[in-house]
């Protein structure tokens, strides 16, 4: 369990009990919400904390703004992806009402300050290999509420926060990615390469699980295929509830510097067909998280990776997590579990840590690293 910025929280003691406690979250806006004021709808948008500690609306009105419903474009299923855009075009920003909203294009935010917010997980699915969402590398853009489906032809990125090459310093107003939720299969075929890439800087990940199915209809080893989850490009991401699993490759690639993430929840995929399905050279299957090379500061708290390689559990992965050695790389309260056996693990962290242990659901931990 991972607790950060949370008043009462238990005093940390990872790995027994396995808690881990920040006593702050370094970077914290609530998503956006919809809400009732008198006989009319308005959008309220919490503000930027730092430091962040509670939460904003216990006691009072909560720091922000709020935008009546009429600076939306209501969306309706069927909506095109022209539709979206033209009203983003008109400086309006998405609401969009729950349902299927096929798009053959991209939908593009440009203007700094767009929010696009779902209601009942409202969806969108690429059609012919398009990606879904594109947002540009401006200040403040809230993405929040809504589920990206991919679609039978294999998109390239389901999910772009800017484009690649980003490097506007957004500090002061980030990007905030917040209940969105990525799958690929599950409801029927769907193929991606990528399913989410963060290029822009300060882009704060909140909650976000990007799944790549493991039941329901069109799933198969490569039926619905996608090698990577997330890959973070942009320097100064923060992620807080990261979940990313059953990835053909890596489920987290993370290339940018200053990365930081509080709470890492992983499976790898179970139905991989054999070991050299998920061979990556002369390693021993790609790690759940994966910090890049050339990176030389990066953090994370709270992060576990589990392997059920159900259809071959005779396949061993060398490590749930993989770094560069060096001392501004660190990581606090590791683990990686073998679900009642099914595949093994021979370190937790590049060569560090005992292997999982025969048919135990018991976790290997790491307490800190290096």
């Amino acid at each position: 369990m991972v607790f950060s910025g949370v008043e009462g929280a238990p005093a940390q003691s990872f790995p027994d009990p396995p808690y881990t406690t920040l006593d702050r979250t370094p970077l914290s806006r609530e998503k956006p919400f919809l809400y009732l004021d008198g006989d009319r709808y308005r959008v309220f948008l919490p503000a930027l904390r730092r430091d962040a500690r509670g939460v904003t609306w216990g006691n009072g009105t909560p720091r922000g703004t709020s935008l009546p419903l009429e600076r939306f474009y209501v969306a309706k299923p069927g909506d095109s992806a022209a539709t979206l855009n033209r009203a983003l075009e008109q400086g309006l920003n998405l609401l969009l009402t729950p349902g299927i909203y096929h798009v053959d294009r991209p939908v593009r935010v440009n203007r700094p300050n767009t929010v696009v917010l779902g209601l009942g997980y409202a969806t969108l699915i690429p059609d012919n290999g398009a990606t879904a969402l594109k947002v540009a590398d401006v200040d403040g853009v809230r993405l929040a509420g809504f589920l990206i489906d991919a679609g039978p032809v294999a998109s390239r990125v389901l999910l772009e926060v800017g484009p690649g090459g980003s490097c506007r310093n957004h500090a002061a107003n980030p990007i905030t990615v917040q209940d969105v939720f990525i799958r690929i299969g599950g409801a029927g075929p769907g193929r991606a390469v990528t399913s989410m890439v963060v290029n822009a800087r300060h882009t704060i990940i909140d909650h976000t699980w990007v799944w790549r199915a493991d039941h329901g209809e069109g799933v198969g080893w490569e039926t619905n295929r996608c090698d990577y989850g997330v890959v973070v490009n942009g320097d100064d991401v923060l992620a807080t509830g990261l979940f990313v699993e059953h990835f053909n490759k890596y489920d987290v690639q993370w290339n940018g510097e200053r990365g930081r993430t509080i709470f890492f929840q992983n499976e790898k995929a179970y139905d991989a067909p054999d070991q050299a399905a998920i061979q990556n050279g002369s390693m021993k299957g790609y790690a759940a998280y994966k910090v890049g090379d050339r990176v030389t500061t990066h953090e994370g708290w709270g992060m576990g990776s589990y392997c059920y390689y159900n259809v071959n559990p005779s396949i061993v992965q060398h490590h749930g997590f993989a770094a560069p050695v060096r001392p501004g790389v660190r990581f606090h309260h590791l683990m990686v579990i073998s679900l009642s056996g099914n595949g093994q693990y021979e370190c937790v962290i590049n060569d560090t840590g005992a292997p999982t242990s025969g048919s135990d659901t018991v976790p290997s931990v790491v307490v800190s690293y290096p």
